[in-house]
């Protein structure tokens, strides 16, 4: 072997090397990002929620099982708690802004990892979405993945009773128990509440965060905790938290709400270690 072939091959080898490095971290990255997903407030493994199950359980009527019959926001807003799942989890991004700064919601959504998350719901919008060419924005997956478009080539894409499903997640969790329940004129399986204890960490989680933990910074409010009273008000259920608060903590409460509704959301995207698909689900259900 000449001193050339060696040469080839200790180049190739480093390429190897690289190519090698560079694919377990990214699969690192998608690890840290799913464990830094199932560590919440030192919660037990059983009790640990999704964004999803979280919005879906403060809309659930303790008793009666089931979110009220008027909500017709709860649909659209747990598809965009599928799609802040998916970015916090390291599976999707947006696009690059470009030269002439796109805004958030005319950038497209694209594949970061198609890696199975574990969860059904998940890596069934991550898999339309890898079968989506070209890929479509934030608000065209909210309207797909809830069936509500214009598109009949896109009513393939709708994920369907994900209320129910989410619902018998949290049976298997224990948070909910299955029970039939008759209106009259039709039979409907309904879960009421189980396990109080998580339903009540759940409820004082969003309450400290706009009272007693207030920071006064989305940037240095934990992500998850912050998307979820953006979707929770989204899907028009935040009020079930905030209503055995007392008047004076009610008012308050809602005051620094409506205070990260107004965020300008192209501004806060653009700052350090943010995740901009985040914002731009943000500024889906407030445009």
């Amino acid at each position: 072997m000449n001193r050339g072939d060696g040469l080839v091959q200790r180049r190739s080898a480093a390429r190897e090397t690289s190519d090698s490095v560079s694919k377990d971290s990214q699969n690192s990255d998608e690890r840290k990002c799913d464990r830094d997903d199932d560590i919440e407030d030192g919660d037990s493994k059983e009790t640990r929620l999704t964004l999803m199950e979280e919005v879906l359980l403060l809309g659930l009527k303790d008793k009666e099982g089931y979110t009220s019959f008027w909500n017709d926001c709860i649909s659209s807003g747990l598809r965009g708690c599928i799609l802040i799942e998916l970015a916090i989890r390291g599976r999707i991004e947006l696009e690059k802004a470009g030269m002439r700064r796109k805004s958030l919601l005319n950038r497209k959504l694209l594949i970061k990892s198609d890696t199975p998350t574990g969860d059904v719901l998940l890596d069934e919008a991550l898999k339309h979405m890898k079968e989506t060419d070209p890929p479509e924005t934030v608000q065209s997956w909210i309207e797909y993945l809830s069936g509500e478009t214009w598109n009949p080539l896109k009513l393939r894409y709708q994920l369907k009773n994900v209320r129910e499903r989410l619902a018998k997640n949290l049976v298997e969790k224990g948070v909910l128990t299955t029970e039939k329940q008759n209106f009259l004129l039709f039979d409907m399986t309904t879960h009421p509440l189980t396990d109080n204890v998580a339903k009540s960490r759940l409820v004082k989680k969003v309450q400290d965060a706009v009272l007693g933990k207030w920071v006064n910074d989305p940037h240095r409010m934990d992500k998850r905790l912050l998307a979820l009273i953006f979707l929770a008000h989204a899907s028009d259920v935040l009020e079930n938290a905030f209503a055995p608060l007392n008047d004076d903590d009610y008012e308050l409460a809602m005051k620094r709400v409506r205070e990260l509704l107004d965020l300008d959301f192209e501004t806060e995207s653009m700052k350090q270690n943010t995740n901009e698909t985040v914002w731009a689900v943000f500024a889906a259900f407030t445009k």
